[in-house]
């Protein structure tokens, strides 16, 4: 079941309907709620709307994809070839749902309206970067540099962002620089979460005398792989075995009633991760 699941997530038709339903999402935030407050969210789109608000020529649409051909050449020749594919499939479905739909989701107040088309807007995008794809723009852009010149993603993206709002405060009101601000934030936020979503996992810690017994327990019960990690007493200079195991909410709770039942003095350290590959998890994801 596991390995048809991983088969899906790899296949052209999931990749394509990832990318389609996050244009579609992403558009109908800019089409519905940011262009009718003349916002500017981050990235290469708000540079396109800003070249539009400014020049009034072509449409955002049109724009965002004459500045991704270039980047797409560039990354078939540093990236692959199937990433760039899929990306150039995302502009295409951008630009033409950008001229197709028009909407007005009339949210007339600033505040709301930023927070509203943010999560919109991270909605979509979140969706798109699970593909092997991506919305082009700013992503070809940090993947190169991440790969060739070990720079951070989350850095590329930042000084592009700097950059935008330096021209966005010189050239529009304080309300529409901060909105514009709180619209990115509330982007890159929902961005994270859609991006996760099912794949956050509990990283679980046990020291306990009876790590053997608990670890055997949620290996038969909970199908639940452990692992050991050799340890030792700061106080008591006793060499433990630190039980490590990988769970979700779900199961969580019924993992702690576990430890608990077996070992009553146990000690349980839960972590959250962001993500878990390799193994019987998710596959990595290879450009």
């Amino acid at each position: 079941m596991g390995s048809k699941l991983q088969n899906i997530k790899f296949s052209i038709p999931w990749n394509l309907f990832l990318l389609t339903v996050g244009a579609v999402i992403f558009v109908i935030g800019i089409n519905g709620i940011i262009i009718h407050h003349t916002f500017i969210p981050g990235g290469l789109y708000g540079m396109c709307l800003f070249i539009f608000y400014k020049t009034d020529l072509l449409s955002p649409g049109f724009w965002y994809l004459l500045i991704n051909l270039p980047l797409c050449i560039l990354g078939w020749m540093l990236v692959s070839r199937r990433f760039v594919l899929y990306t150039l499939y995302s502009v295409l479905v951008i630009t033409l749902t950008s001229e197709l739909i028009t909407i007005d989701l009339g949210i007339h107040e600033q505040i709301y309206a930023a927070i509203a088309a943010g999560f919109i807007c991270g909605a979509g995008c979140g969706i798109m970067l699970r593909s092997l794809g991506s919305a082009g723009g700013l992503d070809v852009i940090a993947i190169i540099f991440n790969k060739y010149f070990n720079f951070g993603i989350g850095k590329t993206f930042l000084m592009f962002n700097l950059a935008l709002f330096s021209l966005v405060i010189s050239s529009y009101s304080a309300d529409i620089f901060i909105a514009s601000i709180i619209l990115t934030f509330v982007t890159s936020n929902a961005l994270d979460y859609f991006l996760s979503l099912f794949n956050q996992r509990k990283i679980v810690y046990v020291i306990s005398e009876s790590s053997k017994e608990i670890a055997k327990t949620i290996m038969k019960e909970m199908k639940i792989g452990a692992t050991f990690i050799k340890g030792r007493g700061a106080y008591s200079g006793r060499d433990k075995d630190i039980l490590m195991a990988i769970t979700n909410n779900i199961q969580l709770k019924r993992f702690e009633e576990t430890v608990f039942t077996i070992d009553s003095d146990a000690l349980l350290v839960v972590e959250n991760s962001y993500d878990v590959i390799g193994s019987t998890f998710k596959k990595r994801k290879i450009y």
